[in-house]
């Protein structure tokens, strides 16, 4: 629609073991509370012991299930999934959960993530004569599972030894659901226990609240945790690796209320704020956030500086989900589209304009035009982490290097680009400081250093890309 310049997140997992509740109607209020993690195609399969039931469809939670297909959706197991597409294109066949018949009875996988071995493990699968009919690494995975020998535990732990990359994954069996979360523990993985009966596994903790459980733990790095008639048990599928979570899960993906190693994001995104204004003050008479994900840490900055908070934007929440392409002349409209000053917030102040990041430097120039106009006299930007430099492999939708602004230009140049009277990011420091820690996260886009010791190289990334090109992606 118009050139956007956020992260876009890898997806949203849930799954749920439950005899007394209705699976479908908890599944999908789940999902709902994990909506920010992907926008493009949502999918729920259900199973009662022996037949799996499945609808998904393209769109949000609330287009693609209503009353009528939820209701066909029977049994007392399920798994359920939110997309954005990091690989593969927004098309129904690449809609998650995916589902097989195996000898076994059925298997679902819905996953959230990226496996950089893909190529690797889709050239096994065409070798062995398995056809492949998406261009997502989760349908490699289904199939990975499906081909193993042994029980279910036996066939995850295969996979997890072959597979590198991020992942969490929930599978559902005619008997069990099972929560996998990566030996790097990039990708979060939650869980929670319903009030009477039944366990659940999520993304976020955020969907717990929704549908009345409550957390049990996190799943830690390389380990299994099954759910089913006898309750939970949680088990290493692979030995853990140095802890690389990523670090844009607290910045910008994960919804405010969400609680990741005891801390909530909220308090966590202001303390990113505040730690900002230590490092980068300056004279201003309102600090403004980039709505919404730039709020919590607009606050924080406001805190620190005393410099008070006010609300100078308005953000429409919908604009950029719908299917219904504006015309040539609204694309020129831009960020206006999404974006309303409030001139008697902004007129004749200086102002702090604070934000989460900035990936291309493609919205922030018109932004700022959009206060100037409104009557700011000045616009000084800070940004509450450091520049983005390198690329995401591990399942985050990012750009590519050439089209990150910070890797070919200087801070001055930046500031330049944008249109601001100052710019400032969080230095990499300041942010470990700010999240209370020395080590345990994957800054890989701010440093260039990757989690894994499998170099990544150009070919393999060129055959996913060449994948994506035969169907038509």
């Amino acid at each position: 629609m118009y050139a956007d310049d956020k992260l876009r997140e890898e997806c949203g997992v849930f799954g749920i073991y439950a005899p007394n509740h209705q699976v479908a109607t908890m599944t999908f209020f789940a999902l709902y509370a994990l909506q920010h993690r992907g926008q493009e195609a949502t999918g729920i399969v259900t199973c009662d012991g022996r037949i799996a039931h499945v609808h998904k469809g393209m769109g949000l939670v609330s287009q693609v299930f209503n009353e009528e297909n939820l209701s066909h959706l029977r049994g007392h197991l399920g798994i359920g999934h939110t997309r954005y597409s990091t690989t593969g294109s927004a098309k129904l066949r690449n809609a998650q959960p995916y589902i097989l018949e195996t000898l076994n009875g059925p298997l679902a996988v819905c996953h959230n993530g990226n496996l950089i071995n893909s190529p690797q493990l889709r050239r096994e699968l065409l070798e062995r004569g398995v056809g492949l009919q998406s261009s997502t690494d989760s349908e490699v995975i289904i199939h990975l599972l499906a081909g193993a020998g042994g029980d279910w535990l036996t066939r995850i732990r295969i996979f997890m030894a072959k597979a590198e990359g991020a992942y969490t994954l929930g599978i559902l069996t005619r008997d069990a659901v099972y929560g996998v979360r990566d030996p790097w523990g990039l990708r979060p993985l939650v869980l929670g226990k319903l009030p009477d009966d039944g366990y659940v596994i999520a993304s976020e903790s955020c969907a717990f609240s929704t549908i009345g459980a409550e957390t049990v733990r996190e799943i830690q790095p390389g380990e299994i945790v099954r759910i089913d008639a006898d309750g939970y048990e949680i088990v290493q599928g692979a030995p853990p690796q140095n802890k690389a979570f990523c670090t844009f899960e607290q910045i910008y993906f994960a919804r405010p209320d969400t609680v990741f190693n005891g801390q909530l994001v909220h308090q966590v995104r202001q303390e990113l704020g505040r730690q900002l204004a230590r490092e980068a003050p300056v004279a201003a008479e309102a600090v403004v956030a980039v709505p919404d994900s730039g709020t919590p840490h607009a606050i924080g900055y406001a805190q620190e500086s005393d410099i008070p908070y006010t609300e100078g934007l308005i953000k429409s929440r919908y604009i950029g989900r719908t299917f219904i392409q504006p015309t040539d002349q609204l694309r020129k409209v831009g960020v206006a589209m999404k974006f309303n000053p409030l001139p008697e917030n902004l007129k004749g102040k200086r102002i702090v304009l604070v934000d989460d990041s900035i990936v291309r430097g493609n919205t922030s120039g018109p932004l700022l035009q959009l206060l100037r106009k409104a009557g700011a006299a000045e616009v000084h930007v800070r940004v509450a982490c450091p520049p983005i430099k390198f690329p995401c492999f591990m399942g985050v939708d990012m750009a590519s290097q050439d089209e990150l602004i910070a890797a070919h230009k200087s801070l001055e140049e930046i500031r330049a680009h944008i249109g601001a009277d100052s710019l400032a990011y969080l230095s990499i420091q300041g942010m470990m400081s700010a999240l209370a820690a020395t080590s345990g996260y994957c800054n890989a886009c701010f440093t260039g250093e990757y989690p894994f010791m499998t170099p990544i190289t150009t070919i393999e990334l060129q055959e996913k890309e060449k994948f994506a090109e035969m169907w038509g992606d």
